[in-house]
């Protein structure tokens, strides 16, 4: 048993003082107490904060970061965004992808991410051909996480067509080809790879509503619920204005309000974006159990639209958050953003506060900590007993954390704008980030440059 101690740590009821936390050798936190004395336990260098888990990453798309700011076109949007992803999505080998993932969990880390959920869907070779073994980009990842000491959800995705009413599958979309039994056979892989690692699990994604239909997508649930009927379902839905017309001109309802109508959403699911929502669609949504995935960095950097959250929560609707194209890697940065456009579309201040806490920056962490280990259906997001020992210890000589105590802490470290508050990481018991840094960061960042240069060479 280790024990540990912070002067000050976020726990699922709020700040607390003098926190000792137990964790067993397994990585399990044991008991937590505040007010405790220190003898005997780890002396944390800063505020403790649980570690947040990242529910949307589409690795590869890090080393794109920065390339498609250029305007090709006066109505330049996220469909002609992906046709730059397409190009360098075709290019890709199952080692850059690795050496990009490995680098990108590093950042995660250094960050407060302490889990992700990986929405995988470059499943084949540049030809289009499966590899010799279907599972080997899925497992590139799930190598790099370990490497890197992140926690994993691994979800292959399920990418059968090219729009709704089953549109065959364009020339660059060849690398993402799969059916059901494709993705369950690359779940099983994944499955057996990880056996025994508790901080491995898998799960499966429907791309989306236009890659996939009714069939296959009852096809892909119930060999899932075979192989573990826990495990989580994310699917990306409604993103685009484009993509909520073409879904009623296809079947003559919105894609969230379908999917509700047409499969069993509960709380194993993550619908990622939901964007465009009407209100029905919100509350029903609020009602299924599931988890909305939020990407405010990357729905602004594609111009996606604005997820009606205030509403949502009022529902009782729960949500996390994830760095998907990898424009940002900072969850504190997210959740800024996050509050910041509740604010511009109701012109008022301090809009995200919630029952425990009066403190924006406060019920954001808990939120989406919660929020997001749901959706990763893992045992994180509280500092409690019962839970992965996942700790984001802050660094209290950072100026902006100064005097701060109770929320405050959280609240300058939301909204400070500041890179570099954290300080130490701890993924299942295990320290990945002492004193701002990761063992294997340089050789990661050398790697990661190797690829990028190849890929754009």
């Amino acid at each position: 048993m280790d024990a540990y101690y912070a002067d000050e740590a976020l726990l699922p009821t709020g700040w607390a003082a003098r926190v000792r936390i137990e964790v067993d050798s397994g990585g399990t936190i044991v008991s937590v107490t505040a007010g405790a004395p220190a003898e005997g336990a780890e002396r944390l260098a800063g505020p403790l904060l649980p570690g947040m888990a990242n529910l949307h990453s589409h690795a590869f798309q890090r080393a794109m970061a920065g390339l498609a700011e250029v305007r090709g076109a006066p109505d330049d949007d996220f469909w002609s965004w992906r046709e730059l992803m397409y190009k360098f999505a075709g290019r890709i080998t199952p080692g850059q992808a690795a050496s990009i993932a490995r680098f990108l969990y590093i950042e995660m880390l250094k960050n407060g991410y302490t889990a992700v959920a990986e929405f995988h869907y470059v499943h084949n070779d540049a030809a289009g051909r499966p590899y010799a073994n279907p599972a080997e980009m899925s497992l590139a990842h799930v190598s790099a996480a370990r490497e890197a000491g992140i926690a994993i959800t691994m979800l292959p995705v399920l990418y059968s067509y090219g729009n709704f009413g089953g549109a065959p599958l364009g020339p660059r979309q060849q690398r993402f080809r799969t059916g059901p039994q494709d993705i369950l056979a690359i779940a099983g892989a994944v499955r057996s790879a990880a056996s025994g690692h508790a901080d491995v699990i898998c799960g499966a994604a429907p791309h989306s509503l236009r890659a996939a239909d009714l069939d296959g997508l009852q096809d892909l649930l119930a060999g899932l619920e075979t192989i573990d009927p826990r495990a989580p379902i994310h699917i990306h839905i409604a993103e685009q204005t484009r993509e909520v017309d073409d879904s009623i001109a296809f079947s003559g309802m919105r894609p969230v309000e379908w999917l509700l109508e047409h499969l069993p959403v509960d709380r194993r699911w993550c619908l990622v974006h939901a964007t465009h929502l009407n209100a029905d669609e919100m509350r029903s949504l609020a009602q299924s159990g599931a988890v909305a995935g939020l990407c405010p960095t990357t729905e602004g950097n594609l111009g996606d639209g604005i997820f009606p959250l205030s509403a949502y929560r009022a529902a009782g609707g729960r949500y996390g958050i994830g760095s998907d194209s990898h424009v940002s890697r900072d969850p504190f940065e997210e959740l800024r953003l996050l509050e910041y456009v509740q604010r511009l579309v109701t012109r008022r201040r301090n809009v995200t506060v919630g029952a425990v806490s009066p403190a924006v920056g406060t019920t954001l962490w808990l939120e989406a900590c919660a929020g997001g280990a749901q959706a990763l259906g893992r045992a994180m997001g509280g500092l409690a007993a019962g839970q992965r020992a996942d700790f984001v210890v802050l660094d209290p000589r950072r100026p902006d954390l100064a005097g701060r105590t109770g929320d405050m802490i959280a609240n300058a470290a939301v909204f400070s704008g500041s890179a570099g508050l954290v300080c130490d990481v701890m993924v299942g018991g295990r320290w990945q980030v002492r004193g701002g840094r990761h063992l294997l960061e340089d050789s990661a960042s050398m790697d990661y440059a190797k690829a990028v240069k190849e890929l754009l060479a």
